[in-house]
């Protein structure tokens, strides 16, 4: 029998090894030097290519192209592990490359283009991006604007993206363009080279929070691509970033989740030794209840992510509760964080703390991958009532 503690009901020993492995790494080669890659606004290439010799960019490859062949609860597990590295900016940019990018092309790339791409995005020496945002389209993904149209046997592309993550030093890109200027739903993904003639990082953007992570805007000027660029069926690529985005969900969430715990043992830590009123700031009431209910938040959180993970992994139509978790869990980790900087006092708003930094960090997650209030809006079509 495993000796192995299982975390929730969900947790194999595999999934427990994955957690263990990628925590251990961002405790050694991340959380000690993160501030540099803070300082210097990208994460170094030798990390991701490290991390891709010990497999982690590999979790959701089918076997039959080198990978794991895992489903979603090793993406939420591997998100929640990353997330402890307390640096939001590094572990977007994992995600991004894995489990927003990378699905587009495991979902409906041709042998040829899988053959072609995955050993290199395997490795990490070919990071991925993933391209939907532009100006004028956020949440509403069909109101892009980017236009790809047939050139010989090719397409040329011509627009704008912005909040692109992970484009500036990324190497290609998961790109929604319209195909059909009829169809407000006719769009198609490509896999744009960020070395593509005519592909310009026109600004990479200055962030809030996420410091170490690249973001930019992206201008596509007559970009050509043969047609071994199209990924997918054309005209279908709305309905290939609606299948995704649940994923998406889950792992900005489960990034959260792992911060939101450091960030209540680091505030449980620090108020457990700073003495105040003859005792300690834990000894009050009003300071170790608010903490208790925080925990309480967490582990809700954190185990209807691993529910909806599985639904998912079960083949079930999990929109509406992955949508709540995202919702909900996004508001939580802002929550905790809040108090976790409160309960630090001065030294929890300067900028050498820890816990400033991930307060920081935390603000996007109800914005990215779908704002709470869209969240909300999917929970609240599908709980119509028959009467």
């Amino acid at each position: 029998m495993s000796t192995t503690v299982h975390r929730n009901v969900y947790m194999t020993d595999e999934l427990q090894a994955i957690y263990d492995q990628t925590v251990t790494f961002v405790a050694n080669e991340v959380t000690p030097v993160g501030d540099a890659w803070e300082e210097d606004g990208q994460v170094p290439r030798e990390i991701y290519k490290r991390m891709g010799e010990l497999g982690m960019f590999s979790l959701r490859v089918p076997e039959r192209w080198g990978g794991l062949g895992l489903g979603p609860l090793a993406s939420a597990t591997f998100a929640e592990a990353l997330g402890t590295s307390t640096y939001a900016g590094f572990e977007a940019n994992i995600l991004v490359h894995t489990d927003m990018a990378l699905p587009h092309l495991l979902n409906a790339g041709t042998d040829e283009q899988l053959e072609r791409w995955l050993p290199s995005i395997q490795t990490g020496d070919t990071m991925m991006c993933i391209g939907v945002t532009e100006p004028d389209a956020g949440s509403d993904v069909a109101g892009l604007r980017t236009t790809a149209v047939p050139d010989g046997d090719g397409w040329r592309l011509n627009g704008t993206k912005t909040f692109i993550t992970g484009a500036v030093y990324g190497d290609v890109i998961a790109l929604a363009a319209r195909t059909n200027p009829d169809d407000r739903y006719g769009i198609s993904m490509f896999l744009v080279p960020t070395s593509a003639d005519g592909f310009e990082v026109a600004n990479k953007l200055d962030k809030h929070g996420w410091r170490c992570s690249d973001t930019a805007e992206l201008v596509l000027h007559d970009v050509w691509l043969g047609s071994d660029h199209l990924l997918g069926e054309v005209h279908r690529g709305f309905y290939a970033a609606m299948q995704n985005f649940q994923n998406e969900r889950m792992v900005i969430v489960g990034m959260g989740i792992g911060a939101a715990q450091v960030a209540i043992d680091l505030t449980n830590a620090y108020t457990q030794q700073r003495k105040a009123f003859d005792s300690t700031l834990y000894d009050l009431g009003a300071i170790r209840q608010r903490m208790a209910m925080n925990q309480a938040k967490v582990d809700a959180a954190r185990a209807s992510m691993y529910h909806a993970a599985w639904l998912k992994e079960q083949g079930i139509d999990a929109t509406k509760e992955m949508s709540g978790v995202k919702a909900f869990g996004a508001e939580v980790v802002n929550q905790v964080m809040y108090d976790c900087m409160q309960f630090h006092g001065g030294i929890g708003y300067m900028r050498e703390s820890t816990i400033e930094r991930m307060c920081r960090d935390a603000r996007l997650l109800p914005i990215g991958g779908g704002a709470t209030e869209v969240m909300l809006e999917e929970v609240a079509k599908r709980s119509y009532v028959d009467i």
